[in-house]
């Protein structure tokens, strides 16, 4: 194999320090010297780990790390001069038997020292801060639902079936009369007569169903749950106001992506997030949708394809696609995403239907940005326009199969 860098480093991350292998090759010699050390993954012996490879001459560091322990060492290290690759532990497996922290930095320098690694994509400082903010929404946003389903499961307890009748109990009735239970106001109508707008033809049924046993010990725990709540909600909007203000430089792609119908700006705020926004990263729209892990797997042995089952992906980025999937396929509007979706899912199923709106997703959003050009839906009569004929021909099967016999004339063309 051809030797790329003479002079490589690999590093293998641990929580508290970080085992480093400096292969150096000699020039006109077999073999290469490899010496191991170990280094805290604290601040300052990171810095003088830099310092290190730099006297050493290294011209690559191949880095691999579990969770999150790979970025105090990568951002520090990124400023020299050499180049940073973290890589995937998947990719570098470790020859079997040899499962030591001080082995795995040692294949790591091989590897890197013969170019056999691609490194990860790892956004660069802007993108990252946007992506620590859109993440930390994420997780607030999901920690508030589960609280509002802890509340749910109390009403419950108590014998109130408000959700029975009100499907929305976070609204501005079901509010309302969380407030005056916990208040001291156990009167059914005089609760249900709390409903606004159209919950208001409910009240007799919302009347029997706030007949409960809600006692004082019920009414600690709601205002508990409500005033987290709250607090997750102003949260939700101090994030939200942050975001707004780092995804200046990334506008005009959100404004683009946002044509897309079923993508939200929330949703669109994550992708870009977790795509970085540049393009030119992906060589290809198939090049991202398999990074982001909406594309079929490949797993071929012996002539037989064994299995083409997605792989894992950006769990934060395949949310977002699924949820703008979701939308398109509960819409009912009459765009070509909805019509895909439909097809699909009388064939596959709509699991499998909710993927490939994904992939369809991604690809429309490469293209978009690659090219600066907004979202043009193509109508949900494009399949129909594409292949007239095979739609002429399934409508005359289907007819037949009810027994019916049918002549086709063309109508008369207007003028």
């Amino acid at each position: 194999m051809d030797l790329l860098h003479p002079r490589c480093a690999g590093v293998d991350v641990s929580k508290r320090d970080a085992k480093v292998c400096v292969r150096i090759a000699s020039p006109g010699r077999a073999g290469a010297k490899s010496t191991v050390t170990t280094w805290s993954s604290m601040t300052g012996q990171i810095l003088a780990l830099r310092e290190h490879l730099i006297e050493q001459q290294v011209t690559l560091v191949v880095m691999e790390a579990t969770g999150d322990y790979w970025k105090p060492f990568y951002y520090l290290l990124e400023d020299g001069p050499f180049e940073v690759l973290l890589v995937n532990a998947r990719q570098v497996k470790n020859v079997p038997g040899r499962k030591t922290d001080v082995s795995d930095a040692t294949w790591l320098a091989q590897l890197g020292a013969h170019g056999l690694v691609r490194g990860s994509f790892v956004p660069p400082q802007p993108i990252r801060e946007l992506r620590d903010l859109t993440r930390t929404r994420t997780a607030v946003t999901r920690e508030r639902t589960r609280e509002w389903q802890r509340l749910e499961k109390l009403l419950e307890d108590a014998g109130v079936k408000l959700t029975s009748v009100a499907t929305d109990i976070s609204g501005p009735s079901g509010r309302a009369m969380l407030t005056a239970m916990i208040d001291g106001v156990h009167d059914p109508a005089v609760l249900a007569d709390l409903a606004r707008a159209r919950l208001r033809d409910k009240i007799p049924a919302l009347t029997e169903a706030l007949t409960g046993r809600f006692t004082a010990h019920h009414a600690f725990l709601a205002r508990l749950h409500l005033t987290l709540i709250d607090q997750h909600t102003q949260a939700i909007e101090e994030l939200t106001a942050r975001i707004e203000v780092v995804i200046a430089p990334f506008r005009r792609a959100r404004d683009l992506i946002v044509t897309v119908p079923g993508i939200s700006t929330t949703l669109a705020d994550i992708i870009i997030a977790e795509t970085g926004a540049d393009m030119t990263r992906f060589p290809t729209a198939a090049h991202l949708a398999s990074w982001a892990g909406t594309a079929p797997g490949s797993h071929e042995s012996a002539g037989r394809i064994k299995s083409t089952k997605t792989r894992p992906g950006n769990p934060y980025l395949k949310g977002a696609l699924g949820i703008a999937a979701l939308s398109i396929a509960r819409s009912r509007q009459n765009t070509r995403l909805a019509a895909r979706y439909r097809r699909i899912a009388s064939r596959r199923g709509p699991m499998k239907a909710l993927v490939a709106i994904e992939h369809t997703l991604l690809t429309a959003i490469w293209h978009m940005l690659t090219a600066d050009v907004g979202y043009t839906d193509l109508g949900g009569d494009y399949y129909t326009r594409r292949t007239p004929d095979k739609t002429k021909q399934r409508a005359l099967t289907q007819l037949r199969q009810l027994g019916y016999d049918v002549t086709l004339n063309p109508l008369p063309a207007t003028g």
